[in-house]
């Protein structure tokens, strides 16, 4: 057997691995919490050794974060949000409502993946300094793409002439955090579909009232 295709056998098995113990965390975050989860119930529940979780993340809010950041884009795969083919449609869409309608969907969408394994990190962060700093690094992500996605709209012709680029990203930020997806859930008991609804108004009545 070539060097090579050992190579690939060992990734495929790493990768495998990984896939167990972020599906038996992820239950077990969102079941039991972040002080209710160990990293030797993970693997138990990985049916891997405790040293292979211990190895591979560390510490829990390690695990934690990769959790939430595979939940996030809905997948393994080595790409950001900014590359997934619903930001990019956000982007490059011809019509500002089509743009409006893939960012409310896209967010919703990643909202009902990691919206209950958010509210994890957002209940621990103030006793692990490494999930706060997760927690800051999000919004600021959250900040920056809202940021690109009315420059865009905005260097296209698509915006009302005048419109404050700096008013409209701060504004659209908190409304697709995570924070106010979790009030608006939990307050007004609303539906994935009727936070979708909700974002897709506001965004367009900021831009168009």
């Amino acid at each position: 057997m070539g060097d090579d295709v050992k190579a690939d056998l060992r990734a495929g098995r790493v990768a495998d691995t990984e896939e167990k113990i972020l599906r038996a965390a992820t239950r077990l975050f969102r079941e039991h919490g972040y002080a209710g989860t160990t990293l030797t119930a993970v693997a138990a529940q990985a049916r891997v050794g405790a040293r292979t979780v211990y190895v591979r993340f560390g510490t829990k809010a390690v695990l934690l974060k990769r959790v939430v950041d595979v939940a996030l884009v809905g997948d393994t795969a080595p790409v950001d949000v900014q590359g997934r083919s619903w930001f990019v449609l956000a982007g490059s869409a011809p019509a500002l409502a089509e743009r409006i309608d893939a960012m409310a969907r896209g967010v919703r969408e990643m909202m009902a993946r990691a919206g209950d394994l958010l509210a994890v990190v957002l209940e621990a962060a103030p006793v692990e300094p490494d999930l706060e700093q997760a927690a800051q690094a999000g919004r600021e992500a959250t900040r920056d793409n809202m940021r690109l996605f009315w420059t865009r709209a905005d260097d296209d012709g698509l915006l009302p002439a005048g419109r404050d680029i700096d008013w409209l990203t701060e504004t659209s930020a908190i409304l697709t955090s995570a924070e106010t997806y979790l009030l608006g859930t939990r307050m007004n008991h609303w539906s994935p579909e009727e936070y979708e609804q909700w974002l897709n108004n506001t965004l367009t009545r900021l831009v168009t009232v």
